[in-house]
């Protein structure tokens, strides 16, 4: 206690607080000029060791000399009552921890709200060239990594499944590690093929560092190469080739995760001893067939959906307890778009895939994407929870539950969660688009048209219809006809002939046209209705809500299960829903569809307010 006293009397601590917060102020105004001059990066570091090995001699020189009114002085000189006055030091106290807590303040806002929200409206809206990425706003972090596809050596030149199997099952593996930022798959995959220099690459993803490599497999031997790039300067920090056979992949791409770790000196999380690529088989064949139906997924090659479900009943009859392909069959089921899927197997399978490996978050996707499909908004909601607990850094799962809470009212929360997909997955071309929807009913046409750009220039295939929304919000009706009468016809959804045959009519009605045109383009939706179709193309209650007829776009949502629910009901929570949204019906609505349920439990959306219980009046 003498000593801490003796330090107080010295202003040692006062001055260690005034050192520290004058640190913190120089080091953030050089981190903003310094760029901007072109400085070499060893420039803020060397001002930040110098400052650090200051500080020091900073608390020395308090001990041995103190501040009077007459100037600086040797403690040993200063008589008590030529020590600075009690009040100025209690002010100098304050202002120092005010300083502080602004500082610390800022230092949250700007690392968990500023960064990630800057981050992702970049990602979204930045104009870029086709193939081209935009840079993040932040810097990336030095413990950040992307996986590259690896490159296929086989002989044949026919295991590329195997080898994007690979670098995904590393990304997934390197995901798991705590304080490692690692780029969704997406966005890391989009420059397969390219000759891209690695630091616009680094630059694009937001990432330090690139993981690259290549595989040879050639019958059951596999060689894996990997090499661990610093993205800045390219320097190899690390390389290292791994041979094995199949039936030891697992712990090659376990060796693999953990020397990248270690290269990162990065933190793994939970158990030390607990792998970061568990053994998901003992049956080599049953691995290759599940990343010959993984390959079919993620390049969403919707018509041979059910040949990749074929492939994963085949690997299942090689190894009946394998999780992982119960969860990607029951997923492939869930999408419920092409002739073959059935939702109701997405549940079998999900329930099949959560008994052998509770830990697994896509049979949970399956089964929220299964009960919505069904109208069990509340039941969707609740996996699509829990899916969220167990990858919350995860930019798939992130945009399943992002879809919901846009599909459900809940507009900010949904709009918050793309951006947090996007400051992970930068090139996810549907939450990109899904952003740029938000962006037009906020108002900002232009961030939405180059968001909707950008998601098509990724290959996204619906994209023209978000133009379509941007152009009607411009008031635009002749390029919305246009963009309109060239847009590709939704599939998996009925009155197809007549999309095809009576398009002009339902374009030049439905975009600005006069109450003849109204008239006629109404006429065709109710012939659509009148087939009774199994699914009913969304295109019908969103048009009828365009053309100003709610009760009937009301009326067609509830006919029946829909090809997209979430361009239905996005429409319904913009302004063209907003004459559905104050019927005096559209309490019974919700009700009926099940979002009443959903509001009990997790409370009403931005643009309701609850009556009573599940009496909900909208706006």
């Amino acid at each position: 206690m003498a000593l801490i006293a003796e330090l107080k009397r010295r202003n040692v601590i006062r001055m260690a607080g005034l050192y520290l917060v004058g640190a913190w102020l120089i080091v953030q105004v050089a981190g903003t000029l310094l760029p901007v001059f072109e400085t070499p990066s060893w420039v803020l570091k060397a001002l930040v060791g110098f400052l650090a090995v200051g500080l020091a001699p900073a608390l020395i020189f308090a001990w041995v000399f103190e501040l009077t009114p007459q100037g600086i002085k040797r403690d040993a000189e200063v008589k008590p009552e030529e020590s600075i006055a009690p009040q100025t030091a209690r002010r100098l106290d304050r202002t120092i921890i005010v300083v502080l807590i602004c500082a610390l303040v800022y230092f949250g806002i700007d690392k968990f709200v500023l960064g990630p929200r800057d981050a992702a409206r970049s990602a979204a809206a930045s104009p870029a060239a086709p193939g081209t990425a935009p840079a993040p706003a932040s810097v990336a972090m030095r413990k950040s990594i992307a996986v590259l596809p690896f490159t296929d050596l086989s002989p044949g030149h026919d295991q590329e499944y195997f080898s994007d199997g690979m670098a995904e099952e590393l990304l997934n593996a390197l995901a798991k590690i705590k304080d490692l930022k690692v780029a969704g798959r997406t966005s890391s995959f989009h420059f397969k093929g390219k000759n891209d220099d690695l630091r616009e690459i680094g630059h694009a993803l937001g990432v330090a560092n690139i993981l690259e490599g290549s595989v040879r497999k050639q019958g059951d031997k596999v060689r894996i190469t990997a090499q661990l790039i610093q993205t800045e300067d390219g320097f190899h920090l690390w390389s290292e080739t791994y041979d094995g056979d199949l039936s030891d992949v697992f712990n090659l791409q376990e060796r693999i995760a953990r020397a990248i770790s270690e290269q990162l000196k990065v933190i793994i999380g939970g158990d030390p001893a607990q792998r970061l690529v568990p053994v998901a088989t003992s049956n080599p064949q049953a691995y290759a067939l599940f990343l010959q139906a993984s390959d079919i997924f993620n390049r969403r090659d919707f018509d041979h959906y059910v040949d990749a479900i074929g492939l994963l009943e085949q690997a299942l009859k090689l190894d009946p307890n394998y999780a992982r392909a119960q969860a990607r069959i029951a997923i492939l089921h869930a999408s419920a778009i092409a002739p073959g899927l059935v939702p109701a197997e997405a549940e079998r399978h999900a329930r099949l895939a959560i008994a052998a490996d509770a830990s697994l978050a896509e049979p949970h996707l399956a089964l929220g994407a299964a009960a919505r499909h069904a109208g069990g908004f509340l039941n969707a909601r609740d996996e699509f929870e829990r899916a969220q607990q167990l990858e919350p850094d995860d930019a798939a799962v992130g945009f399943f539950y992002a879809q919901d809470l846009l599909i459900g009212g809940y507009t900010h929360k949904g709009t918050e969660r793309l951006d947090r997909v996007l400051a992970i997955d930068p090139m996810q071309p549907n939450a990109i688009f899904r952003r740029g929807i938000q962006y037009s009913y906020d108002g900002d046409q232009d961030a939405a048209e180059r968001a909707i750009k950008r998601s098509i220039d990724l290959g996204l295939s619906f994209g023209e219809g978000g133009l379509i929304t941007v152009a009607t919000a411009r008031g635009d009706f002749a390029k919305a006809r246009e963009l309109s009468l060239h847009r590709t016809r939704p599939s998996g959804a009925g009155c197809g002939d007549i999309w095809d045959s009576d398009r002009q009519i339902l374009s030049d009605g439905v975009y600005g046209g006069d109450a003849a045109a109204r008239t006629k383009a109404l006429a065709v939706i109710e012939q659509c209705l009148a087939t009774r179709p199994a699914t009913i193309p969304a295109w019908v209650p969103v048009d009828l809500m365009r053309l100003d007829e709610p009760a009937k776009a009301l009326a067609a949502t509830l006919a029946g299960s829909s090809d997209s629910l979430a361009s239905i009901f996005n429409t319904l929570w913009s302004a063209h829903g907003r004459s559905a949204r104050r019927l005096p019906e559209f309490g019974e609505f919700v009700r009926k569809i099940g979002l009443a349920d959903l509001w009990e439990k997790y409370g009403p959306p931005d643009r309701c307010q609850r009556l009573a219980p599940r009496d909900y009046a909208c706006e």
